[in-house]
């Protein structure tokens, strides 16, 4: 009984581990190739977890940019308040401490929403830094906006994501020549 707990543990962990790899855009062979072992071995690893190393499921980690603990237990960390995903490039998300694009449904479950479509125009003044509680997640739909959050800067093309604690101040403003649309939700 205790062998068939822990085979099905392995089992569970081994299926993150081919989640994971398929949400950031990898085939196996990519894979292998950027963990920088042979193909072969690699498929053995995610058909059969019992014998992959720890040091690859921290590389795997690493390469993902994920808390190793997340590939171990299923559960995501709590303790992140940023993450940017940029449009096309799921394997090359830029994260900073922040919540996987995928955990949005499990946080925004059970929660009241507020949808707000938002245009900033080129020669529109910077918005006055703001602060909320809940959760917000913005899309950019078209242009390109600059998110100031905290100290922080970063510019958002169409099609880039940003899910974050509102609690910190922030702003959004339109940069470029063409005007900047965006969806916000606010979750409370």
């Amino acid at each position: 009984m205790e062998g068939n707990f822990e085979q099905d543990n392995v089992r569970e962990i081994t299926r993150r581990i081919a989640e994971l790899r398929d949400a950031c855009g990898y085939s196996q062979d990519e894979f292998a190739q950027k963990l920088g072992i042979d193909p072969q071995v690699y498929h053995a690893y995610e058909q059969n977890a019992s014998a992959i190393p720890v040091s690859l499921i921290c590389n795997i980690a690493n390469l993902c940019g994920v808390e190793l603990s997340e590939i171990m237990t299923g559960i995501s960390a709590k303790l992140h308040t940023l993450q940017i995903v940029r449009s096309g490039e799921a394997k090359s998300m830029k994260r900073y401490p922040g919540y996987r694009l995928e955990d949005l449904a499990h946080r925004f479950a059970n929660k009241t929403m507020q949808p707000i479509m938002v245009t900033i125009l080129p020669n529109d003044p910077p918005a006055p830094l703001v602060s909320h509680g809940g959760q917000e997640f913005n899309y950019v739909l078209e242009g390109s906006i600059e998110l100031r959050w905290g100290e922080k800067s970063f510019v958002l093309e169409a099609g880039d994501s940003v899910y974050f604690d509102p609690v910190h101040e922030h702003g959004q403003r339109c940069v470029g020549e063409k005007p900047a649309r965006f969806l916000t939700i606010i979750a409370e």
